[in-house]
């Protein structure tokens, strides 16, 4: 009986630790959209659309960063394109205007 109940509370803690990433990601989203509304920055999914228009693809990652030369927010969008090669888009956060699309080489 020891045997099963070692098995199951294994298997609770595997599942818990690949779940918990996802509850973070999710707290990311909630404060990258809260943080925007605040400052007046344009929509994530408003920024989405314009990274996905300039690279086509996935969308793996995303943040919001405050620029450190010059001043302004980006959204930084990771994607994953049809190749499986990833890029990186830097969307003006408060124009909308794509400011930057590179290949992410590591």
């Amino acid at each position: 009986m020891k045997k099963p109940i070692s098995t199951f509370t294994l298997a609770s803690l595997i599942s818990l630790s690949l779940l918990s990433p996802l509850a973070f990601a999710d707290d990311d989203i909630h404060e990258i959209e809260a943080i925007s509304k605040e400052l007046g920055l344009i929509t994530l999914d408003q920024a989405k659309a314009k990274a996905l228009a300039a690279k086509p693809g996935a969308v793996s990652d995303v943040d919001l960063e405050n620029r450190k030369f010059g001043k302004g927010w980006d959204y930084e969008f990771e994607i994953v394109d049809a190749d499986g090669r990833e890029w990186e888009v830097l969307v003006d956060a408060k124009t909308g205007a794509v400011r930057d699309v590179s290949r992410d080489w590591f």
